[in-house]
C-alpha cells in the first residue's frame, strides 16, 4: 500500500466497468420500450382499441426497484469486506441471467422474479463501480463517478435507434436482449482477469467492532438527499408525456429527446466545475434551486414549447449526475465503508423510485386530466425539501472544516 500508486494500470478495468452501466442503462429501461411484446407473450388482455393491457408489464417493471432494495443491504458489506470484482461479477452475472431469460419466461410471475433478479444486478453493480472509480482516479474520484451517469446515458439514447434497426429488419424482439447479454457475459470474463485497485478493506472483527460508521448530521443530510435527488427526475420522468399532451405538444416523445441532451451536456459541465475545484456539496444546492425554478415555470406556463425547455434543464439540473454526487461526497465521507454507504444512499433512490411513482399514480388518478399538475406540485414541494438539505449539508461541513483547522 506504501508503494507508488500507478491509475494507468486499472484503466482498462475502468473501461469494462463503465461497460457493466452501458449495459444498465439498456436493462433498466428496454422492458418499458417493448411492453407490447410483452403483454402479447404474457396473454394479457386485448383492450378496445387492439392494443394490449400492458398493466401487467409496468407491473413486472416496477419490481426493479424492489430488487435493488432486496440486495443493497447484502451488496454494500460484499463489496467492503470481498472485493469489488466479486460484487461486479456478481452483477454482471445477475443481469446475464435476467437478459437471456426474461424474454423466453412464460408467464409474468417467472418475468417478475427476473425483474428482481435485474434490481439486484443494478445493486450489487453500484456497490461495485462507485467505489473502484473513486479508488482508480483517486483525486479526481468524484469527476470519474460522475461519468457512469455518461455510460447510461449513452445506452439509452442509442437503444431507440437500435430498437429501430431490429424493427427495420423484421428481426424477433428479443434481439437487443441476447445481444446485451454477450455483452455483459464478455465483459464479466475480462473483468475476471483485470485488476483491480486495493482499497481499504473492512473485516468484522472484535477489534472493528469499534470502528462502527458514524453518521454525522452531514451524514444523515447526504442520505436524504440520495432520495431527493432521485425524486426530481423520476417524477418528472412518469408525467412528463401526459404533461406534454395536457399542454398541447404535437409530439411528447420529443421532451424525453431534450432531456436527454440536458444530461449528457450537465456531466461534461459538472466535470469541468469540479475540475476547477467548485465543491460538490454547492453544485448540490445550485442545480436543484434551478430544478425547482423550472418545474415552477412548467407549472405556471401552459406552453407547449416549456414542456421541451423544462425537459431540457430538468436533464440538466436534476438527472446531470446530480445523485452521482451524492454519492461521490458520501465515499469521501466514509473511505473505509464506500460499499456500504452506496448501498445506504442507493436505498434511499430506490425507496423514493417506489414511493414517490406511487403517489404520482395516486396523484394522477385524483387530478384526472390535471393529474399531470398535481404532480408538478409534489415534485416541487420535495424538490425545495431537498435544497433546505443541501444547504444544511454545505453548514456542517463548513463547521467540521473550522473545528479540523482548530484541531
Amino acid at each position: 500500500m506504501n508503494e507508488t500508486f500507478n491509475a494507468r494500470k486499472y484503466y482498462p478495468t475502468a473501461v469494462a466497468l463503465y461497460i457493466t452501466y452501458f449495459v444498465l442503462g439498456i436493462a433498466a429501461s428496454i422492458m418499458g420500450q417493448y411492453k407490447q411484446d410483452f403483454a402479447a407473450m404474457w396473454n394479457a388482455a386485448t383492450l378496445a382499441d387492439g392494443t394490449y393491457d400492458v398493466s401487467g408489464v409496468v407491473a413486472v417493471i416496477a419490481a426493479i426497484g424492489l430488487g435493488r432494495l432486496i440486495a443493497f443491504p447484502v451488496a454494500g458489506p460484499l463489496s467492503d469486506r470481498l472485493g469489488r470484482r466479486l460484487s461486479a461479477l456478481i452483477g454482471c452475472a445477475l443481469y446475464a441471467i435476467f437478459l437471456l431469460a426474461v424474454t423466453f419466461s412464460p408467464n409474468l410471475y417467472i418475468g417478475y422474479a427476473l425483474a428482481i433478479i435485474s434490481g439486484m444486478a443494478n445493486s450489487f453493480l453500484d456497490t461495485s463501480i462507485t467505489p473502484s472509480c473513486m479508488e482508480i482516479f483517486r483525486e479526481k474520484g468524484t469527476i470519474a463517478n460522475i461519468f457512469t451517469k455518461l455510460s447510461i446515458s449513452i445506452a439509452q439514447f442509442l437503444l431507440p435507434f437500435a430498437i429501430s434497426f431490429v424493427a427495420v429488419r423484421e428481426l424477433p424482439f428479443n434481439t437487443i436482449f441476447l445481444v446485451t447479454a454477450a455483452i455483459i457475459v464478455i465483459d464479466g470474463i475480462f473483468l475476471v482477469f483485470l485488476p483491480f485497485p486495493p482499497f481499504e478493506r473492512t473485516i468484522k472483527t472484535a477489534n472493528t467492532k469499534k470502528e462502527r460508521m458514524k453518521f454525522t448530521p452531514a451524514a444523515i443530510a447526504l442520505v436524504c438527499l440520495g432520495f431527493t435527488t432521485s425524486t426530481t427526475f423520476m417524477l418528472w420522468l412518469n408525467c412528463n408525456q401526459e404533461l406534454g399532451t395536457l399542454y398541447g405538444l404535437a409530439d411528447p416523445s420529443k421532451i424525453q429527446s431534450f432531456y436527454s441532451v440536458g444530461i449528457v451536456l450537465a456531466l461534461f459541465v459538472s466535470a469541468a466545475l469540479l475540475k476547477r475545484n467548485v465543491e460538490p456539496a454547492k453544485i448540490l444546492v445550485a442545480y436543484p434551486v434551478v430544478a425547482l425554478v423550472t418545474l415552477g415555470a412548467i407549472y405556471f406556463i401552459q406552453q407547449p414549447v416549456m414542456c421541451l425547455a423544462g425537459g431540457f434543464l430538468l436533464g440538466f439540473f436534476a438527472a446531470g449526475g446530480v445523485l452521482q454526487l451524492v454519492t461521490a461526497v458520501a465515499n469521501e465521507m466514509f473511505p473505509k465503508n464506500r460499499g456500504v454507504i452506496t448501498s445506504i444512499v442507493m436505498i434511499a433512490s430506490s425507496v423514493a423510485n417506489y414511493l414517490v411513482v406511487s403517489v404520482a399514480g395516486v396523484l394522477t388518478r385524483v387530478g384526472g386530466a390535471e393529474g399531470p399538475r398535481l404532480v408538478l406540485l409534489f415534485n416541487m414541494a420535495v424538490t425545495l425539501i431537498g435544497i433546505l438539505l443541501a444547504l444544511y449539508l454545505n453548514a456542517c461541513l463548513k463547521r467540521e472544516r473550522a473545528a479540523a483547522r482548530e484541531g
